[in-house]
């Protein structure tokens, strides 16, 4: 016993200089500790609130300071003009054509409504919503689904599309269309500041996220998505610490306010004539409104630049026009279409055709509407035509001639030397009676002026030119084989 607590006294003990602490002693130090732990505390909340603070008043004066966003466009067409297609080819054709009119003008929304009745179109409404247990939550006419479906599609960049649209039947001759060829939709060599990408299911550290923007390797962004998630990238310059390309978060809207470069459309389905204007994606709705139809008034009668707008919105009709449209949209009371809407403009008034279709009232309404806009907040201008990919860019056919002087370059340059010596020393073989030398003509030729040259036989002739007298004729019907009446042969 007397050897165990002397053991315990030597381990209670271990460092026999320093003096024995009592538990009070011991309990003032621990209390002392517990205080200075919560001051350091409080001084990180009130760090942390203070660094708040300045972030929000930071980020109100950037608000403040912030460039407005430009003056928006946007269009509403019917579905049912897909219905007036003979082909499933031509249908996904008038869509095309719509895509391309829309971004040729810059316009920022195109909304697809349903001008057709619910009665009358019940049966050919299509669930386009589900809610999360997969049931359908809404339905629209299977023209407008396919015709927002299409625009989608085209207005996605081409190495997003396989993240975003499965096989679908009403996609199926969208290879067949031609491509909006949009400033966003830059290749993999093209360098620009902005681009539009796919948040990836790669792992990466907390509080980030991997994006596949159409380069070769992912750009880590500073934002934790989840996968499958379409964001705009601004992409950071490259570091020369890492190998690793970084990106950040941005607006959709951004690209467009800092660069003035056209970043696309978006895409809405309205189910009647009233959902256009009710459901607007813009604060306020639209300010000026247009509608289009052969009844309305003189377009050419517009002042120009008259029309001052920060959202406008043109309306097209259908098949029957916007009169049939608005006959079918059960809560709108008026009866006539322009009492709808601020200006009422017949955008052709010398037509030569009955009816104008809707695609080519596209082009011709936003073409002759130009100069007769006047936007509150004009895109910047600036010139990015080093970085952006141009015309020549996208593959220009060459002609024939070209082609064949490059392959017998290409020819020339493949073959040996030693057949080149050899074919440079050989003799010139005689030609054969079936490869001799054309006769001359029996005439010389009456329409070359030059009588020294026309008396002496021409060798390489390759055809003869007759007077078109009875004399010439009869010598040579004479002189031909009867049997034989083609001089071509």
């Amino acid at each position: 016993q007397s050897t165990m607590s002397a053991v315990t006294a030597g381990s209670r003990n271990t460092n026999p200089s320093e003096p024995h602490k009592s538990w009070k002693k011991i309990n003032e130090e621990r209390k002392a500790l517990k205080r200075q732990r919560k001051q350091d505390k409080a001084l990180k909340d009130l760090q942390r609130v203070q660094d708040a603070e300045a972030a929000a008043k930071n980020a109100t004066e950037a608000a403040k300071s912030m460039k407005p966003n430009p003056s928006t466009v946007s269009i509403a067409v019917p579905g049912s003009i897909l219905e007036n297609a003979q082909s499933a080819e031509l249908r996904a054709y008038v869509a095309g054509q719509i895509a391309r009119a829309a971004c040729i003008f810059r316009v920022n929304e195109v909304i697809v409504f349903d001008d057709v009745g619910v009665a009358t179109a019940r049966e050919t409404k299509r669930s386009y919503e589900q809610d999360a247990e997969g049931n359908g939550t809404a339905t629209v006419r299977s023209s407008s689904l396919q015709l927002a479906r299409i625009l989608q599609y085209l207005e996605c960049p081409q190495y997003l599309r396989k993240y975003f649209f499965p096989l679908h039947k009403d996609l199926k001759y969208s290879g067949l269309l031609n491509p909006l060829d949009t400033p966003h939709h830059l290749r993999q060599q093209s360098k620009f500041r902005y681009r539009e990408g796919v948040v990836c299911d790669k792992q990466a550290k907390d509080g980030h996220s991997y994006a596949n923007v159409g380069l070769l390797n992912d750009v880590l962004i500073d934002k934790a998505l989840e996968p499958g998630v379409r964001v705009t990238v601004k992409m950071d310059p490259p570091s020369e610490t890492t190998r690793k390309q970084r990106g950040t978060l941005v607006s959709p809207d951004e690209p467009r306010r800092e660069t003035g470069v056209y970043w696309g459309y978006q895409v809405r389905i309205a189910h009647s004539l009233s959902e256009i204007f009710t459901k607007s994606p813009y604060e306020g709705g639209y300010d000026v409104t247009v509608g289009t139809s052969d009844r309305g008034t003189n377009v050419q009668e517009v002042p120009s630049k008259s029309l001052q707008f920060n959202h406008m919105l043109i309306v097209f009709g259908g098949l029957q026009g916007l009169e049939e449209a608005l006959s079918n949209d059960e809560k709108l009371t008026v009866d006539d279409p322009e009492m709808l809407f601020d200006h009422y403009v017949n955008v052709l008034p010398k037509q030569g055709s009955r009816t104008i279709r809707t695609e080519e009232a596209l082009l011709i309404a936003l073409a002759a509407l130009q100069e007769k806009l006047q936007p509150q907040h004009a895109d910047i201008e600036s010139d990015l035509s080093d970085l952006l990919p141009r015309s020549e860019d996208t593959g220009v056919t060459m002609r024939r001639d070209v082609l064949v002087s490059k392959k017998k370059k290409r020819r020339l340059e493949e073959k040996p030397e030693s057949e080149v010596d050899t074919a440079e020393t050989t003799p010139v073989p005689i030609p054969s009676p079936k490869h001799a030398p054309k006769p001359a003509p029996m005439h010389a030729n009456p329409f070359n002026g030059r009588s020294a040259q026309a008396a002496s036989p021409v060798v390489d002739a390759d055809f003869e030119v007759v007077s078109a007298t009875r004399d010439v004729v009869k010598e040579v019907t004479s002189t031909a084989n009867c049997e034989d009446l083609s001089r071509f042969d």
